[in-house]
């Protein structure tokens, strides 16, 4: 079976920067052991960059979310410490808006039979692009690992969590 994990967003600004927060910084080590279980399994793995411009406030995404993050080139882009080096070798995604059709492009292309989403945030980018792979791949297993995800609330956190259990994404604890 080809097996894809998917690394979303485990940037500075979303962990302990702009937009951090303490369920983000609590969910650093259980992403940390899925990514090293996932290497010696031999499993794909990509990482996604929310990737903005110093621009950004007059995107619409900054109109709505005004607080410049992951702008590119600064620190709060960058991967957290403890996944740089585990990323290398893995494929890098930078995507501008929450959801990455060249994702799914991407699983398409390499016909995955089974794709396991992990990162931040649960109720934005994760829900987004697992539902955009599962679209995408409507026979594909789509896993999100709900101990290695956090969302902007922990309740938002929760109704992401329901909202794909709904659209046949497995949830795992």
């Amino acid at each position: 079976m080809k097996e894809l994990l998917v690394v979303v967003d485990m940037q500075k600004d979303f962990v302990d920067g702009a937009l951090g927060t303490k369920e983000a910084q609590g969910i650093v080590e259980n992403v940390v052991k899925k990514v090293k279980k996932a290497k010696e399994c031999g499993k794909d793995i990509i990482f996604t960059l929310d990737t903005h411009h110093q621009d950004y406030l007059l995107t619409q995404e900054g109109r709505n979310l005004p607080v410049a993050h992951c702008i590119k080139g600064t620190l709060g882009w960058e991967l957290i410490p403890k996944l740089q080096e585990l990323s290398e070798g893995c494929q890098v995604l930078e995507k501008p808006v929450f959801g990455s059709t060249a994702l799914a492009h991407m699983a398409v292309r390499n016909g995955y039979e089974a794709i396991e989403l992990v990162g931040l945030c649960t109720d934005i980018c994760v829900i987004s692009n697992a539902l955009i792979l599962k679209s995408s791949l409507p026979e594909a297993k789509i896993c999100v690992d709900a101990s290695c995800c956090a969302g902007v609330t922990p309740k938002s956190h929760e109704n992401a969590l329901e909202a794909m259990k709904m659209c046949q994404i497995m949830v795992v604890e």
